[in-house]
C-alpha cells in the first residue's frame, strides 16, 4: 500500500482507514428459550404476575436462545439438568466457562474462515463479561486456533453489552497506527451460566432475554467490508444502578431495571448524543438488548419502521448475547448492499452508550 510523502509528518492515522472485512458467528446447539419460559412462569405464585410474565414473554420478540450447558434431562432446568438439583456455585459455572468459551469462540473463527483469509493475524482482541479463567480465554483461543505465540493480545473484560464496540474500536486504533496489522476481534458470551434463584418478576424478565453466542471479525486496512469511522461514547448521568452485574457465590446476578428503555430514549433525545444526524443514516447496527430497548431507540430517533430490522432479526433468532449481539447485527449488514452512512451503537452497565460510524468500503 502506498502512502503520501507527508505520511510521517502528518501521522499514519491521517491516511489509514480500518475495515471490518468479514464476521463469523456461532451459537451452541441447545435451544433453551421455551424451557426457560415454562420454568420461570412456575416460579411466580401471584396469578397477576404470572399473567404479566406470559404477556411479556409473548411480546419479547425472541423465539430462540441457545446454551452451552449439557443436554441432560432435556434442558438445564429439567430433572437432571445443570440447575435442577441445587444452585451451582460460581466455581462450577466458571469451570464450564473455561471449557466451553474457547470452543464456541473457535467455532466463530471457523465461520469467519469461510468468508475471508484469517492467516497472518498480528493482534487478537477478545471481549467477554460472562466468565473468568486464567490463562485467559484469549490465550486459550489463540492456542486452539493455532495463532503464533508472538500475537499481541488484549482481553476486554466485564464491560457488558457494549464491549463489542470497545473491542472493535481498539482494533481500529491498532490498524490506524500499524497499517499492516491483521486484527482478529472475538466476542464470546455464555450468559446462560448465570441463572439465578431470584424469583422476582423483574429478575425473571431480565433472565428471559439472554443467550450464548460468539462472533469473530477480521479488522484490517484492506478496503473491503465496512469502513470504520468516528467512535463515540456517552455515560448517562445518575443511571449507575439501572444495569448492573453482581458477583456472588452462585454466579453473576444481572440487574436490569425496567427504567432502562426510558433512560435510553431520554439520552437519545439529546441531538448532541450522536455524531451524525439520524436522518442521514441508512444502516443501523443497534445492540439487540431487548424489544423495549429497540423500540425506545426507534421512537427517540423517529426511525422508519424497517430501520432496525437487522437488530430485531438477531433478537428473534438468538436473544441478547451480550457483547456478541452487535457483531451478529453487523454480520447481517455485511451481507447487504454497502451503506452510505451507518451507525453502530450498544448500551450497557453505567448506563452507558458506545458506538461508531461506518460506511461501505467504497464510500
Amino acid at each position: 500500500m502506498a502512502y503520501p510523502r507527508d505520511y510521517i509528518t502528518k501521522g499514519v492515522a491521517d491516511f489509514v482507514t480500518a475495515h471490518i472485512t468479514a464476521i463469523g458467528t456461532a451459537v451452541p446447539d441447545q435451544d433453551i428459550h421455551h424451557a426457560f419460559i415454562g420454568w420461570a412462569r412456575a416460579q411466580l405464585n401471584d396469578p397477576r404476575e404470572a399473567k404479566l410474565f406470559d404477556r411479556m414473554a409473548q411480546r419479547s420478540g425472541i423465539s430462540h436462545r441457545w446454551s452451552v450447558l449439557p443436554k441432560i434431562g432435556g434442558s438445564p432446568v429439567a430433572t437432571g439438568g445443570f440447575y435442577a438439583d441445587a444452585w451451582p456455585t460460581t466455581a462450577q459455572r466458571m469451570a464450564i466457562y473455561g471449557d466451553a468459551a474457547p470452543i464456541l469462540a473457535a467455532q466463530a473463527v471457523e465461520d469467519l474462515r469461510t468468508k475471508v483469509r484469517v492467516e497472518g493475524i498480528t493482534h487478537l482482541v477478545v471481549a467477554s463479561c460472562t466468565g473468568f479463567v486464567a490463562p485467559g480465554v484469549d490465550q486459550l483461543l489463540a492456542q486452539r486456533i493455532g495463532l503464533s505465540s508472538s500475537v499481541e493480545r488484549l482481553l476486554v473484560g466485564y464491560m457488558g453489552c457494549y464491549a463489542a464496540v470497545a473491542a472493535l474500536r481498539s482494533a481500529r486504533h491498532i490498524v490506524r497506527s500499524e497499517p499492516a496489522a491483521r486484527v482478529l476481534v472475538v466476542c464470546v458470551e455464555l450468559s446462560t451460566l448465570h441463572l439465578q434463584a431470584d424469583a422476582s418478576l423483574e429478575s425473571l424478565l431480565a433472565m428471559l432475554q439472554f443467550g450464548d453466542g460468539a462472533a469473530a471479525a477480521l479488522v484490517t486496512s484492506d478496503a473491503q467490508g465496512l469502513a470504520m469511522g468516528q467512535p463515540f461514547s456517552c455515560n448517562v448521568p445518575d443511571s449507575g444502578n439501572l444495569i448492573r452485574w453482581d458477583m456472588g457465590d452462585h454466579g453473576f446476578a444481572m440487574h436490569l431495571s425496567g427504567e432502562v428503555p426510558a433512560a435510553i430514549g431520554a439520552a437519545l433525545a439529546d441531538p448532541a448524543m450522536l455524531p451524525v444526524d439520524p436522518h442521514a443514516v441508512d444502516s443501523w447496527a443497534v445492540h439487540a438488548g431487548g424489544r423495549s430497548i429497540l423500540d425506545a431507540v426507534a421512537n427517540a430517533l423517529r426511525l422508519p419502521g424497517t430501520a432496525l430490522d437487522n437488530s430485531r432479526a438477531i433478537l428473534d433468532a438468538f436473544g441478547n448475547m451480550s457483547s456478541a449481539t452487535l457483531m451478529f447485527v453487523l454480520a447481517r449488514i455485511l451481507a447487504e448492499p454497502a451503506p452510505k452512512q451507518g451507525l453502530a451503537i450498544a448500551f450497557g452497565p453505567g448506563l452507558a452508550a458506545e458506538g461508531f460510524l461506518f460506511t461501505g468500503a467504497s464510500e
